[in-house]
């Protein structure tokens, strides 16, 4: 048997650039988590840089195409004239309908520090969001047709408490991100993994006053979010206060997403079934860690019909 004496672990060779670069040549989970027994610290360098979270975004954003992941609307902070100004009319593309205008309004403030809020329920409870956007609205009926925006904005991401018993707030925020500069398209830094289905937009700072009665209001027409949604084939259950959920796998579902309306451009995302269940094998070791072994079991890293994190 040769001796081992004199093996080194080539991360001590090597810079920490070089490293994460070989790392990331790795494109299945499997051998991701083979890779994190090999030794501590191998296990800390990918669980330090986030390989496996990362691995499990590349895997589902497969296609360039994405699909708007809004499902319906939940609440605005404020709304000016219900229901003719309602946060419903964002979920509309179309600027004018009936010849109507079609947009949300805030009320009316002097404060321009007031901020306002969207509330949005996704299509899935688990999504992989890419980008936002935003349209501000344009109202061509006042003089100068001026656009009522915000000055920036930031998105937060999430879910439902468990118990509601302060109304007030009512969520879980599980990603929130910068503050951006209002602009009408927003790629995010990365991909976010949004685990109970709930969007919303907070707008900052108004920038527009309306000439009537010299209030600063925000209005938007249109609010997109783009991702993958990975439902039918996965649920969620959150489990309390304790943040951890169950990851539910309906092997009879079919992996396909929903087919796209006539008003998304492109074709829709697919998933094939070995990306499911590469993406539960990802999210098994990234939340619960992968310990050292001796031995190694593919029949551990099968999915089962509920996984508990």
């Amino acid at each position: 048997m040769p001796r081992m004496d004199n093996c080194k672990d080539f991360l001590s060779w090597v810079d920490p650039d070089t490293s994460l670069n070989i790392f990331k040549c790795l494109d299945d989970p499997a051998d991701l988590a083979r890779v994190s027994c090999v030794s501590r610290s191998w296990r800390g360098f990918v669980v330090a840089n986030g390989l496996s979270k990362q691995l499990c975004l590349r895997i589902s954003c497969l296609s360039p195409v994405a699909m708007d992941c809004i499902d319906k609307a939940i609440s605005a902070s404020s709304t000016d004239n219900f229901p003719q100004e309602s946060i419903v009319n964002t979920l509309e593309e179309r600027d004018n309908i009936a010849g109507r205008f079609s947009y949300w309004s805030s009320s009316g403030q002097s404060n321009p520090n007031v901020p306002e809020t969207l509330t949005y329920q996704l299509a899935s409870q688990i999504c992989v969001i890419t980008e936002i956007n935003i349209q501000p609205f344009q109202a061509h009926f006042q003089m100068g047709s001026p656009i009522y925006s915000a000055k920036s904005v930031r998105f937060k991401m999430g879910h439902l408490k468990a118990s509601l018993d302060d109304l007030t707030d009512a969520f879980v925020w599980t990603y929130t991100s910068p503050e951006f500069p209002m602009a009408q398209k927003f790629k995010l830094p990365e991909p976010v993994l949004c685990i109970g289905g709930i969007l919303q937009i907070e707008l900052l700072e108004r920038v527009q006053s309306q000439e009537m009665d010299g209030l600063l209001y925000i209005c938007i027409s249109h609010v997109q979010a783009l991702g993958i949604q990975l439902s039918p084939a996965f649920s969620v259950d959150i489990l309390g206060p304790s943040g951890m959920f169950v990851l539910k796998r309906d092997r009879m579902a079919n992996c396909q997403p929903p087919e796209p309306s006539e008003n998304e451009s492109g074709a829709a995302l697919t998933l094939a079934d070995r990306d499911f269940q590469q993406i539960v094998t990802i999210l098994r070791g990234h939340v619960m860690g992968v310990g050292a072994m001796d031995g190694w079991e593919e029949e551990e890293y099968e999915v089962d019909e509920d996984n508990a994190f």
